[in-house]
């Protein structure tokens, strides 16, 4: 199958997704008959007037903090689960303090992150870095761990350095875990970044739809929700995309898809 056919087939997979999305959304507010839940059409026709009211803006804003956030942490990850893994006995050493900070409540934390680097992009920008570093690390450590010490073995008989280990093994091993715990840190970014953009925030999409709640505007309340989904998509669609054609040899995989 080439790229073309694999596009056009992502292209009406997403369509039957967003269709059979917007028939449970209809469905379900014709059965509870709410204004808290319009239609589905009744939010898209608001567009015009979530763009005067800033909308792009507040969706700038939120996409380069998640972004941002996502880089941070996928570098930290790097940086430290590839040691981490590579070398069982720092592995071994630094594990117990991984171990009991990755069950602190990270959100319970905004309040000291907020005291200590004040209410603006860093703090809201640490709060997701603090989220999703530690899934990411662990993914990045057990991937690396899970190499064969047989896969090294040419490498080492050809005198390799750690650089070359690092480039034909390690990091492919590394990519599909990365890749597969980005998709997962997308939703939960923009779930911390929703919490994070009601406090000291001038703009954003969690304080869009804060604001629409608060005035009772379900439409735009809900337009800000589904515009964060559809970030969501795009985001996970680019991920999606990449492993197809970063991880090629993984092609059986997704044959479902």
């Amino acid at each position: 199958m080439n790229r073309r056919d694999n596009l056009l087939r992502f292209l009406r997979l997403g369509l039957l997704g967003f269709a059979l999305f917007n028939l449970l959304w209809f469905l379900l507010a014709l059965l509870l008959d709410s204004r808290a839940l319009p239609l589905p059409h009744q939010v898209y026709a608001v567009l015009p007037k979530a763009l005067d009211a800033g909308l792009a803006g507040h969706f700038a804003a939120s996409l380069r903090r998640v972004l941002i956030g996502l880089g941070v942490s996928l570098l930290i990850a790097l940086l430290v689960g590839i040691p981490l893994g590579y070398r069982p006995r720092l592995g071994r050493l630094l594990s117990p303090l991984i171990y009991f900070s990755y069950p602190i409540p990270k959100l319970a934390l905004l309040p000291v992150v907020m005291l200590l680097l004040g209410l603006g992009e860093t703090a809201k920008i640490a709060v997701i870095v603090l989220i999703l570093a530690f899934p990411m690390l662990l993914s990045v450590r057990d991937a690396v761990r899970g190499v064969p010490h047989e896969d090294y073995a040419l490498l080492i008989s050809l005198r390799a350095t750690f650089y070359d280990k690092l480039r034909h093994i390690i990091l492919p091993a590394c990519l599909p875990a990365v890749l597969s715990s980005l998709r997962v840190s997308v939703g939960i970014a923009f779930s911390a970044l929703f919490f994070t953009e009601t406090f000291g925030t001038e703009k954003g999409l969690g304080l869009y739809i804060t604001d629409a709640w608060a005035r009772l505007d379900y439409l735009q309340m809900y337009f800000g929700i589904v515009t964060i989904s559809f970030a969501g998509v795009i985001m996970f669609a680019l991920i999606d995309l990449t492993e197809r054609r970063l991880c090629r040899w993984r092609n059986n995989s997704f044959q479902d898809f």
